[in-house]
């Protein structure tokens, strides 16, 4: 477990009833292998347009947010476009920066991260690559980033679509843990309830 200090105050106790904006969390769709990072035309334009029915089934959004990797704006795109909403591109919302590790396939940086000596299995979330972030390094980046958009979406419905890394940070941030942090698969749905200043726990929605 994480010590809950490092992290913002638990809401967990704050009661659903008072929830008065949503957080539409969406990730990305599927990608061709690790390095390139290419997007799957037919597998993510499929996935894109399945979340979009299910977001306009179950949500009345007013704006779609977007990382801005290509990988997430291709997504948002079909998104906003089937919702007929705007898009918006919010920079800190990216992908973790793997610093001299980039460009590695996924099974390269777990093998080198291995044989890091300052790398520890038992709070691996703290481990930095040379010139990159940890895995807290990104929560604090992305939760500033959600701070700005409980300002200025305090009362609203609206569509986040980032990655996977950035879903698990907001969903560590609010529990207070990364062990169980939930990863979602290609463009899985997590709903944040929020009342303007605080998340409540994130729900599982697709």
């Amino acid at each position: 477990m994480i010590p809950i200090g490092i992290f913002a105050e638990n809401p967990t106790n704050v009661p659903a009833s008072r929830a008065s904006g949503k957080f539409i969390m969406v990730r990305h769709g599927q990608t061709e292998g690790n390095r390139d990072r290419r997007f799957t035309i037919s597998v993510g334009i499929w996935q894109a347009e399945e979340a979009a029915r299910r977001i306009t089934e179950l949500f009345k959004p007013e704006a779609v947010i977007s990382s801005p990797f290509r990988r997430a704006r291709q997504t948002s795109e079909i998104i906003a476009a089937q919702l007929k909403l705007s898009m918006e591109v919010l920079p800190d919302i990216h992908e973790r920066d793997l610093g001299s590790l980039k460009g590695h396939s996924y099974e390269k940086v777990r093998e080198l991260r291995r044989n890091d000596p300052s790398y520890n299995r038992a709070q691996r979330w703290r481990w930095r690559p040379v010139g990159g972030e940890s895995y807290e390094d990104v929560r604090r980046r992305v939760i500033e980033a959600f701070e700005s958009l409980l300002a200025k979406y305090s009362a609203s419905e609206i569509v986040i679509v980032s990655h996977g890394v950035v879903m698990r940070s907001v969903w560590a941030h609010i529990v207070g843990a990364w062990q169980g942090a939930h990863l979602p698969p290609n463009c899985g749905i997590v709903l944040v309830e929020h009342d303007g200043r605080r998340m409540h726990p994130p729900k599982i929605i697709l």
